[in-house]
C-alpha cells in the first residue's frame, strides 16, 4: 500500500465516519474521530453482515484493500447511536 492509497483509504473513512454520525444525531469529536469511526464501523458492519448474511453491497477496491462503503456506514451509524445511548448525561 503506497501513501497515496492510505491517504484516500482515511478519506473514505473520514467520510462514512461522518455520515454514521449525521444518521445517528449524536455527534463528538472531529476528523480524526470520524477516521475512527469510519473503520469501526467497517469492521462492525463486516461482522454484521456476515452473522446475518448479507452480501457486501458496496466496497471501493484501493490498491490489494477493500473497504466496504455501505456496511462501514451503517456499522458506525449503530455505533455511534450506541455511544450517545451510554454517555447521554440527564440532567433532571
Amino acid at each position: 500500500m503506497t501513501l497515496l492509497d492510505l491517504l484516500i483509504l482515511l478519506l473514505i473513512a473520514g467520510i462514512c465516519g461522518s455520515l454514521g454520525q449525521a444518521i445517528s444525531g449524536f455527534s463528538r469529536g472531529g476528523c480524526l474521530v470520524s477516521i475512527a469511526l469510519g473503520f469501526i464501523g467497517a469492521v462492525l458492519g463486516m461482522w454484521l453482515a456476515r452473522e446475518l448474511g448479507l452480501p457486501e453491497l458496496f466496497a471501493v477496491r484501493i490498491g490489494d484493500t477493500t473497504f466496504p462503503i455501505v456496511w462501514s456506514i451503517i456499522g458506525s451509524a449503530l455505533f455511534v447511536a450506541v455511544l450517545g445511548l451510554l454517555t447521554r448525561r440527564y440532567y433532571g
